[in-house]
């Protein structure tokens, strides 16, 4: 399993929107010193908290300070592009990158944005699937000639071939419509699904997967599970007390931005205490130990059937900065070996040397001596030959 996070970002207003965006760069350079694999950044447009306008550019930037995790647009909103602009951006990050870039497809999660841009809030599926239609044209190298509502097409093609063969990553945003999974198989790419510890988000995980299997099927191509990401929000500590002592620092603030935007926000409440409490009935975030993110995440590959490849952490500005940070070092100390197998050779090597009793100090005891006695031997036979 692979592991990362999305980086909506989540930034409550009343700060220095230019600090909370090099925190959010910090933060992918400090992923990428503790091994974590991959970063999504998204995009959007109003509403003042999620404030990044350009995943490419901060890609841009990420790429220059870090050296070996894969950056991604989480999600780029198709219907706002004109599809050969955005193929052609990406294939550029994709050689200046050396091969870390990667496209996430949506329709645009803020009706906001849609507004501004005179799109109607039930054409934003539609037009996304025309645009990702026409960016995989584009990505095999086809000349594409398309006359859309949102965009027009005229023998447009693409100037240089991806850096990445045959292509980058290309994913298709899921929550609890049927889009993602029907445009991850009709194009033969992976699938994000962003609402994955939701409840809802979690009972359609295997439907969601028998979707993306029967559209691949039916447009030639294999539902592959290593391209599924699983996205959920999660903020650990040492212990669980102190996780949700953390989190009274900005948790009432989403929720009450997502009250705005969602017809059912993932966190319910208007004070933390409540908002916390509810979050234990209904389980949507790990807010507690590693051992509880351990547990989510093993809850996840149950409830999709089959297993996946990657988990990204949904990330978000719950914690202060230095705990938030805290978290993703606990993170990738102590969860990501428990599924990437990387605890099982310590341990056995461990239990061998500690089951063997005295043994090996024995041995080493008698090798100490033995060495005295030779060393002894020696300076009595050196004293013998004068």
């Amino acid at each position: 399993m692979r592991f990362g996070n999305f980086i909506a970002p989540f930034h409550p207003v009343g700060q220095n929107p230019t600090l909370a965006i090099e925190r959010d760069l910090e933060l992918i350079v400090a992923m990428d010193r503790l091994g974590f694999d991959e970063a999504w950044i998204g995009e959007h447009h109003s509403a003042g908290f999620e404030i990044i306008a350009s995943p490419e550019v901060v890609i841009a930037v990420a790429a220059e300070r870090t050296k070996h995790i894969k950056l991604g647009t989480g999600v780029s909103s198709l219907p706002y592009h004109n599809p050969l602009m955005l193929a052609d951006r990406m294939v550029l990050l994709d050689h200046l990158t050396r091969g870390r870039a990667m496209l996430g497809c949506g329709p645009g999660q803020l009706t906001t944005d849609a507004h501004m841009l005179g799109i109607p809030a039930d054409e934003q599926r539609p037009r996304m699937e025309q645009c990702l239609d026409a960016i995989m044209r584009l990505l095999r190298g086809e000349t594409v000639t398309m006359h859309t509502d949102g965009f027009t097409l005229q023998d447009a093609r693409l100037q240089l071939k991806p850096y990445s063969q045959p292509c980058f990553d290309v994913a298709v945003a899921a929550s609890f419509s049927p889009t993602g999974p029907r445009g991850a198989g009709t194009h033969g790419v992976g699938m994000l699904s962003i609402a994955a510890t939701a409840k809802q988000g979690m009972d359609l995980l295997a439907q969601h997967w028998k979707t993306w299997e029967e559209v691949a099927r039916e447009h030639g191509h294999v539902a592959d599970r290593s391209k599924w990401r699983l996205v959920g929000p999660m903020h650990i500590a040492e212990t669980r007390e102190q996780a949700e002592r953390d989190v009274e620092y900005g948790i009432a603030e989403f929720s009450r931005y997502f009250s705005h935007i969602l017809p059912a926000g993932p966190v319910q409440g208007d004070t933390p205490s409540e908002i916390i409490a509810n979050n234990r009935a209904s389980g949507f975030a790990v807010i507690g130990t590693p051992e509880d993110a351990v547990a989510k995440i093993s809850e996840l590959v149950e409830a999709s059937d089959g297993g996946f490849g990657a988990f990204l952490l949904f990330d978000h500005d719950w914690a202060p900065p230095a705990a938030k940070l805290r978290s993703y070092e606990l993170f990738a100390q102590y969860v990501m070996p428990h599924f990437t197998g990387q605890l099982a050779a310590p341990a056995a090597s461990s239990d061998w040397v500690t089951a063997s009793g005295t043994e090996f100090i024995d041995r080493a005891a008698h090798a100490i001596g033995k060495a005295i006695e030779d060393h002894a031997a020696e300076k009595e036979a050196k004293k013998s030959r004068r």
